[in-house]
């Protein structure tokens, strides 16, 4: 054994053995390990807190960030606060602008940034991922082997938080949601002990990771199944939001969804406005798996007339980073979401443009607070998504492929934190009169009522029920995996994010 994988299993062997008295986690893992501890009032502490997309999670201050590089360090540090009571949090890419998901006031953060590996190996077609990466990192390593991932659509995505979540991709009518792609994770658990699973190692936990979030322990590393992929097409649409543009477009988003005309295609359409009417435009992001797509993919989109067109042929990982201009740096930042069934050619034009007007007059409601920008997305989730997902071992969503569903995105992004509460009051408002439209149209036989419709992880906001909308056999799955690997609570009780009800 390696001199300096000795110290490291010794250090390690120290801190989960030695007694943990009332000195903080900070203070313990700096004395008994070699991990790295940033400190408040520090550089590299400052730079690593301005990484969340939302800067009210960057001013929540951890007592110290820890920096683990092998899941024995993870174990360490889990250890330690095992010997606590002391909250904390997990970030990977710090996406997720819901606060204390990934962000923490006074307590230990764990960031995940030195877990970063990325071993292709061709003979499996596999690669083996850590939580610290981002997916345009991915995409640059892997576009030399003429291989990619099902991973994040926008680059600065990071890795972990979206796989926990299902992930949803470009990639996603050919090779299902990314956690379907999901082999083999190792994860430290509640009792600081290393495991390896996969499908025939724990593949009960296995399947809770898949879409189950952070409530069963911290995965240091994933091995993903690899695809084969060269050039793709891909980039912006941008079109001025009159009413009959916005007409168009929603109707070529719903077409789009129901005759999915080709399975390596992938769009999201976004309407951004900002309230101060300096901007009122729709932004599509579109990829096709090959260097130019066939004629009619796209066409009802490009027949509307963009005014900007910056699509091209590109390698992948450049299309990932082109995205990036998507991520609002410098405010404060929220998301929500709701899931929809499809609505037919002859209703779609009403209960698209009711939702979509129901949007505006929601956000008009909050034109005065600086800076800001509200944003809703139309992501198709076409049923051969989860048909797919099925016959790759299924997932906590566990979606049927009887009808077609649109996941709809909601963003709101602003400059101050005193105006939180009112976004905050804004959000639930815009997705609970989604949620009406949807019921509404069911009761009326617009649209089909006897349809499972779960909320999607990766865009959901803190208050939505994301484990009260699954299926009951996937939530009793996440209750019995919680209680083998948490039995103690410590990932419910002293971390964020979305929790599993009690059995």
């Amino acid at each position: 054994m390696a001199r300096s994988t000795l110290n490291k299993a010794l250090l390690w062997a120290v801190a989960l053995t030695a007694p943990v008295t009332a000195q903080s986690t900070c203070d313990t893992v700096e004395e008994r390990t070699n991990i790295t501890v940033l400190k408040p009032l520090t550089l590299d502490y400052s730079n690593e807190q301005t990484q969340y997309w939302s800067t009210y999670s960057g001013d929540l201050k951890p007592t110290c960030i820890l920096e683990p590089e092998t899941s024995e360090e993870v174990a360490a540090i889990v250890s330690v606060l095992r010997g606590n009571n002391e909250t904390f949090a997990i970030k990977s890419g710090g996406h997720n602008p819901n606060n204390y998901f990934a962000s923490v006031a006074g307590g230990p953060l764990i960031s995940t940034k030195k877990l970063n590996e990325i071993i292709f190996d061709p003979d499996s077609e596999t690669v083996r991922v850590g939580p610290g990466n981002r997916w345009d990192e991915v995409g640059e390593q892997l576009d030399a082997t003429n291989y990619t991932v099902v991973g994040g659509r926008i680059g600065n995505v990071g890795v972990g938080g979206y796989l926990l979540g299902g992930g949803l991709s470009f990639m996603s009518t050919e090779y299902g949601w990314a956690a379907n792609s999901l082999l083999e994770a190792t994860v430290v658990l509640a009792n600081s002990s290393i495991v390896t699973v996969s499908e025939t190692s724990h593949p009960e936990i296995l399947m809770a990771l898949k879409g189950g979030g952070n409530n069963f322990g911290i995965v240091t590393s994933y091995l993903l199944k690899a695809y084969p992929q060269g050039d793709v097409w891909g980039g912006n649409l941008e079109f001025t939001a009159t009413a009959e543009t916005s007409a168009a477009i929603l109707s070529a988003v719903r077409n789009f969804t129901e005759n999915y005309p080709d399975k390596k295609a992938g769009i999201i359409v976004t309407a951004e406005r900002t309230l101060s009417t300096i901007l009122d435009i729709w932004v599509m992001f579109l990829y096709y798996n090959g260097p130019e797509p066939p004629p009619g993919v796209f066409d009802e989109f490009l027949a509307i007339g963009p005014v900007i067109n910056s699509c091209k042929t590109q390698r992948y990982s450049k299309l990932l980073s082109g995205n990036n201009w998507a991520v609002v740096k410098g405010s404060v930042y929220t998301i929500g979401t709701e899931t929809m069934p499809l609505p037919s050619a002859e209703d779609g034009p009403d209960i698209m443009g009711s939702i979509y007007d129901h949007w505006v007059n929601v956000s008009d409601t909050v034109k005065f607070v600086p800076g800001l920008i509200a944003s809703i997305a139309f992501q198709p989730l076409p049923k051969g998504i989860a048909t797919l997902a099925k016959s790759k071992g299924g997932d906590m969503l566990d979606l049927d492929d009887g009808i077609n569903r649109i996941i709809v995105e909601l963003d709101y992004s602003f400059l101050f934190k005193s105006d939180y509460e009112k976004i905050d009051s804004t959000m639930r408002a815009t997705y609970d009169g989604i949620g009406d439209i949807v019921k509404t149209n069911q009761a009326s036989g617009a649209l089909p009522s006897d349809v499972f419709l779960p909320i999607f992880m990766n865009d959901g906001f803190y208050p939505q029920d994301y484990f009260g909308r699954l299926r009951p056999e996937k939530l009793q799955l996440a209750q019995t995996v919680q209680a083998n690997v948490d039995p103690n609570g410590l990932w419910r009780d002293r971390t964020g994010g979305f929790k599993i009800p009690s059995a």
